[in-house]
């Protein structure tokens, strides 16, 4: 779609090196800064849609930017400054290559795990009797590798993580504090807006001093899923969907059209009236999330105007 940002191709001073993620695009400047966009792509079983999604990359920044400002008091992170409503500047980190994901309630991956017949995920056991979208009694951490663009991210268990040498013990117990606190303080927030945070996860790097801070994004409609907390427990008592606030409604649109990343199916073709759905789910999350209206940039043209505040950030 015009007026979205789907790929970038940028030569800033003292660039390195540049990393496209699935959604977003790092920079490595002079092995000091990373200058991270958030694109309008949008991903869904580690795969990315062909078209973008107006107004996403916006989103996910914003909220991730503020997110990161309400929990730095709890878990130091990386982020800098944020000089362009689709960018965040912040210190070059060596990310673990593991995704911390917590979970508070049986939904989504866990839930399908579950009806398979699961009991244990990553190691960790989920007790008999529950009911999709009901709650954990504690929260649990899933741990998933960090996959390489176009592959799958895969179920790990902690004491495969320590076996295998990936993080170490030592590490691997910051993570896990860090996961927990930050869950707890995003429930939290997301109460005060009458939402739940079902589930979420986190990814970590080090600074060069061998520093272990909070990296990419946080509790946003990407990396987290969102119920609305009025009704919740009569659409449980009732076996009733939950109305949510994540990115889950694509995936549940992407299944019914036969689609779940597996090979050799194809991506079903998203109307330009499905797009303009998906943005407006977007920016509904955006504002019931931060409790602010979302101010749309202006997307007349979006790559010169990312480009000129990079570059005026850069000149400081």
């Amino acid at each position: 779609m015009k007026n979205t940002i789907t790929n970038t191709e940028y030569n800033f001073p003292g660039q390195q090196s540049v990393y496209k993620g699935k959604v977003r695009e790092v920079y490595n400047i002079n092995d000091e800064l990373l200058v991270m966009i958030a694109t309008d792509r949008l991903s869904a079983f580690d795969v990315v849609m062909p078209k973008g999604i107006p107004f996403k990359g916006q989103i996910l920044n914003q909220i991730a930017t503020q997110m990161m400002k309400a929990t730095e008091d709890l878990v130091p992170n990386w982020l800098i400054a944020t000089p362009d409503p689709n960018v965040a500047v912040g210190h070059l980190c060596e990310p673990f290559k593991v995704e911390m994901v917590i979970r508070g309630y049986q939904s989504g991956h866990a839930a399908r795990e579950y009806k398979a017949g699961k009991r244990l995920l990553c190691g960790v056991p989920m007790p008999e009797g529950m009911k999709e979208n009901d709650k954990f009694p504690e929260p649990i951490i899933t741990p998933s590798t960090k996959a390489d663009n176009g592959e799958h991210d895969e179920d790990i268990s902690r004491e495969e993580i320590l076996a295998k040498g990936i993080v170490s013990e030592e590490d691997y117990l910051v993570l896990e504090d860090y996961t927990r606190k930050l869950f707890q303080r995003g429930t939290e927030i997301a109460a005060e807006r009458g939402l739940i945070l079902v589930d979420t996860k986190y990814e970590f790097g080090k600074t060069k001093d061998g520093k272990i801070v909070l990296i990419d994004e946080i509790h946003t409609p990407d990396s987290s899923r969102y119920f609305y907390a009025e009704g919740y427990e009569e659409r449980q008592a009732n076996g009733e969907p939950q109305k949510q606030l994540s990115k889950e409604f694509v995936r549940q649109w992407l299944i019914s059209n036969g689609f779940q990343g597996k090979e050799g199916q194809q991506i079903p073709e998203m109307s330009e009236e499905y797009i303009t759905s998906v943005s407006d789910r977007y920016i509904e999350l955006f504002e019931n999330i931060t409790g602010a209206a979302f101010e749309k940039a202006d997307v007349s043209n979006i790559q010169s105007r990312i480009e000129a505040n990079v570059l005026e950030y850069l000149k400081v």
